[in-house]
């Protein structure tokens, strides 16, 4: 396809939380007139820009958690069970986060029922036939819809630090393929999204069983095959190793309605300067400048 659409696929969350804890550590928090904390969207815009600027995208999207409970926790209710309550700064910061992107004509995307990452995988997976996709994110858990036309870059400590991961570059360096990552997941369990997986495998052990058998399915046909600790240990968690799978797994196909000509950006004529003075976001003046040298693709 000549002139392929470039589409930055980003987790809201991530980088919302990740600004946040940025400045909450120092306890310089930043308020508008209306006394609204303003830290973590400013941090945010910060994350934002210095991407767009970096991956210079045609496309651009926003993805979100709709609230704390989704289908995972309908099969497993004790899923992210472990998370306290966001800290109270941070509470009002999530929709001004959102109003903010929606004020610079960008797209804000979630689904209620589904996680952020979800939705991400789902879009990722619709447009990479019309655009060369690349998600940005913290959570190395979507490395497992890495495919052709679908990267993954991960946030590194500080801003505008990347590692960009290809699926040959996974394959590479793990020796299996992106999605048999779902394997992996369900064999070590997740202490983040608090779901068990199989007492006693680590990560090295999973991986190992992932490249010799290939899948969880494959690995439950040939038990026999195993040492007789191994054995044991799958056999006694046999029930939550299956749960833990499906748990792990990202989902691409939630219902959404998306199209990439939604997600095009010119930020010259979409840019909303009145809600953005309404809005009142502290900072606002050294956010701008990083949009300033961005030129609109012409592609339609």
């Amino acid at each position: 396809m000549a002139d392929k659409r470039n589409l930055l696929l980003i987790d809201g969350m991530a980088l919302l939380f990740r600004a946040f804890y940025a400045t909450a550590a120092t306890g310089q928090f930043m308020y508008n007139d209306a006394g609204t904390p303003t830290n973590a969207v400013n941090g945010f815009l910060k994350h934002l820009f210095l991407a767009v600027n970096h991956f210079r995208p045609t496309h651009i999207a926003v993805c979100w958690d709709m609230g704390s409970k989704t289908f995972r926790n309908d099969l497993y209710p004790d899923y992210k069970g472990n998370r306290g309550a966001p800290p109270e700064e941070m509470i009002p910061q999530f929709d001004l986060a959102k109003d903010t992107v929606a004020a610079f004509g960008i797209t804000n995307v979630g689904v209620v029922g589904f996680e952020a990452d979800d939705v991400l995988g789902t879009i990722a997976n619709l447009s990479r036939e019309e655009a060369d996709v690349v998600i940005l994110t913290g959570d190395q858990d979507i490395l497992q819809v890495l495919d052709d036309g679908i990267d993954v870059a991960l946030l590194k400590k500080g801003f505008g630090n990347y590692e960009l991961v290809t699926k040959e570059m996974f394959i590479a360096e793990r020796g299996y393929e992106p999605k048999q990552f779902i394997d992996v997941k369900g064999l070590t369990g997740d202490t983040s999204d608090n779901y068990p997986g199989v007492k006693g495998i680590g990560p090295k052990t999973a991986e190992k069983l992932i490249r010799e058998f290939s899948s969880i399915d494959k690995l439950l046909q040939s038990l026999h095959l195993l040492t007789a600790t191994q054995r044991k240990k799958i056999e006694a968690d046999k029930d939550l190793l299956v749960l833990s799978k499906t748990l792990a797994e990202i989902k691409l196909d939630v219902p959404l309605s998306f199209s990439l000509q939604d997600a095009k950006i010119n930020f010259s004529d979409t840019v909303n300067v009145p809600l953005l003075k309404k809005l009142d976001i502290k900072g606002m003046s050294r956010i701008l400048p990083m949009i300033e040298d961005w030129t609109n693709s012409k592609i339609s």
